[in-house]
């Protein structure tokens, strides 16, 4: 029996070694080899030259009108060029180094050439010249994405091979309905026309198939999970009302109606009886973590422990002490557990964790190692949850019995990806900034410009205030032109000195290190802090009111806007300098979206249009997937409507047991498992 979940090992051809070169793309099985799609296509039928636009890829069949020149320069360096008549049209083709194609190129002699079309020109860049043979291939030929252990022509033919042994077993997944709704070809269609289109309309036909299938197989795999997590058995953290209140009173300033909002959100989910799954959304200085305390109390209220993880040890260092005087006389025992922490200290710090004598346990990974056992876990919190993988998510999970989840995270993410990256949690989202807090002023500023910033930032020291200087680097690089933190604090300790102290952070300091220059800039020992991107998440001062960050065009939006979010924590009016001279329109870009606008969720949309779904997040850490054909940016409104049919399909009663519906029943058991979301 033939499946499509064969070992791409049973095609003729394919020994150990291409099976290790076609798995260095993801191809394991002949699905994956069927679903390999092409990345564009190149025109194999001929086209008249005046129907040629300007840099398409065109192919055109004519006479050779003119001797071919053949020039060398450089190593191993050629050209060869020649004119063709193509109907009442002479156009000069050039191929570069391929000088081998010479031999077929004789004047008076017909040939058909395909590459890019030059109209300013008149000149064809060629990429492949084809025989006349009346037998050659038309219609649009498919390029796939290869790499140096494979080639194009390899992929091309065990696509086929594939296709020609395993059409009579692909089954088609998406239900009639659908495909009548919107047109849509069946699977085996589709796989065919994207691999070996009849034409141009054919191959868009199967495009937009294939698109709209694979949003709803995803949406499908996403909200079946979603279901399955809601039927699991969670805690019922019924926590007393008029206790919390009370709690709330403490807090001494009044919450925005975002946070009041999120946080009925967030307690309506902790007084049901299903596992809470829900992200909390806010912009850097919205005011999350105080909405995490009110939760930690409900629950801690009601005799349940909570873990709150953190990516980094001074982040975890901040929120215990930030907490601690959040809770100060009140029931709840905050505990620090990192990796750094002495071997006694620690133990003891597991006993008091296994025996439920301190009730709310901040730390980084070390929360889910094997030895720490809780004594009664009912909420767990991760701070900037991207930061984690999704195992090390997993694991917190499975730390007691099915605890209440809440995951922060201080990068905006467009609703666009919302969607698509969290489509199987609830979502909450702050939207407001805290009364008294001042928009930050940014300004991008050339590198011939660096003396005005500097002037400016001695200026706010003289007023009292603090600054922050990031660089991309630690120490020089001979293949980057970038200024590295060492020589930056080196050159401002000399010319701030004797007045202004300077600090120095980076990742290769231990954590006693960096926790001991965070303190001193803290207390305001340090005036200046240089340090790398190790401050972009966490780092909380109100006193400091400069961020200058130096190349700033090698950093991407989403991080630029998280360094920014570092100052402006106080009610003082807070800048943000960007020095960067930028190489290109990309880099140009940034630096105009992070002046035009401070609100987050805007940046995150442009970062997202810049840069695509899949390196937003980071895909690998966060869960982003990265889709084959469909794009979430470009094609939103389909996205959207694959959720809403893959959410009426799972409501129909029975949906499952239809015949037509089995070979999609079959796909949601084979892939829920091996789905990686957590």
């Amino acid at each position: 029996m033939l499946s499509l979940q064969d070992s791409v090992g049973k095609l003729k051809g394919v020994g150990p070694k291409m099976g290790e070169n076609l798995a260095s793309l993801d191809i394991l099985t002949v699905e994956d080899l069927l679903t390999y799609f092409p990345s564009r296509y190149d025109e194999i039928t001929p086209i008249n030259l005046e129907d040629a636009k300007d840099k398409q890829r065109i192919t055109v069949k004519g006479t050779v009108i003119s001797e071919p020149m053949m020039s060398r320069f450089g190593y191993r360096r050629s050209r060869l060029s020649f004119r063709i008549m193509v109907g009442q049209g002479v156009a000069q083709v050039t191929f570069f180094n391929q000088p081998y194609l010479a031999k077929s190129v004789q004047i008076n002699t017909d040939v058909t050439v395909m590459g890019t079309w030059d109209q300013s020109r008149n000149e064809i860049k060629g990429t492949k010249l084809l025989t006349s043979n009346p037998n050659e291939e038309k219609g649009m030929g498919a390029i796939y994405p290869a790499n140096k252990h494979i080639k194009q022509a390899t992929i091309r033919k065990l696509i086929r091979q594939a296709y020609d042994q395993y059409q009579r077993v692909i089954a088609t997944l998406l239900p009639i309905s659908l495909r009548q709704r919107y047109q849509l070809m069946e699977r085996r269609e589709m796989i065919k026309q994207l691999h070996f289109p009849d034409n141009r309309e054919m191959a868009k036909l199967a495009q937009r198939t294939a698109a709209y299938e694979e949003f709803f197989l995803f949406q499908l795999r996403l909200q079946a999970l979603r279901r399955a997590h809601r039927q699991e058995n969670g805690i019922q953290i019924l926590y007393d009302n008029e206790e919390l209140r009370e709690f709330i009173r403490t807090i001494p300033f009044e919450l925005t109606s975002a946070q009041k909002r999120v946080v009925n959100e967030i307690c309506r989910d902790l007084r049901r009886p299903y596992q809470m799954n829900r992200l909390l959304q806010g912009d850097v200085g919205s005011g999350k973590t105080i909405v995490a305390g009110i939760a930690i109390y409900a629950a801690i209220s009601t005799g349940y422990q909570v873990a709150m993880m953190a990516p980094t040890e001074i982040l975890a260092e901040q929120h215990a002490e930030k907490l601690a005087r959040t809770f100060s006389g009140t029931h709840v025992n905050v505990a620090l557990l990192t990796g750094s922490m002495k071997a006694k200290q620690h133990q003891e710090l597991l006993n008091q964790i296994e025996n439920g004598s301190v009730n709310l346990i901040i730390g980084t990974h070390a929360l889910i190692q094997e030895k720490v056992d809780y004594a009664n876990l009912g909420l767990a919190i991760i701070d900037e949850q991207h930061r984690f993988g999704v195992k090390q998510r997993q694991a917190l999970r499975e730390k007691g019995d099915h605890p209440d989840i809440l995951a922060m995270t201080a990068t905006p993410i467009p609703r666009t990806l919302a969607i698509t990256a969290y489509g199987e949690m609830d979502v909450s989202i702050i939207d407001e900034l805290p009364a008294g807090r001042q928009p930050i002023k940014t300004t991008w500023l050339r590198e011939k410009q660096l003396d005005q910033a500097v002037n400016f930032l001695k200026g706010q020291l003289e007023q009292g205030a603090q600054a922050y200087i990031v660089s991309p680097l630690i120490e020089e690089s001979e293949s980057l032109d970038v200024q590295n933190a060492t020589a930056l604090a080196e050159q401002y300790q000399q010319r701030f000195a004797p007045h202004y102290q300077i600090g120095l952070l980076h990742g290769r300091m231990t954590n006693e290190e960096k926790s001991a220059v965070m303190q001193d800039f803290q207390d305001g020992k340090l005036q200046v802090l240089v340090s790398t991107t190790v401050i972009e998440v966490g780092v909380d001062n109100p006193n400091a009111t400069v961020m200058m960050i130096y190349n700033a065009d090698r950093f991407g939006l989403a991080q630029l806007h998280q360094l920014r979010g570092r100052v402006g924590r106080g009610s003082r009016q807070s800048y943000c300098l960007l020095v960067a001279d930028p190489k290109t329109d990309e880099g140009t870009a940034r630096m105009e979206t992070m002046v035009a606008t401070t609100d987050g969720f805007v940046v995150a949309q442009r970062d997202l249009e810049l840069r695509g779904s899949g390196d937003v997040l980071g895909s690998r850490q966060s869960g982003v997937p990265e889709f084959k054909v469909g794009d979430p940016v470009a094609d939103l409104k389909m996205l959207q409507i694959a959720r809403s049919d893959a959410g009426n399909l799972l409501n129909e009663p029975g949906w499952d047991e239809k015949a037509e519906n089995q070979p999609l029943v079959l796909y949601l058991k084979r892939h829920q498992l091996a789905t990686h979301f957590d």
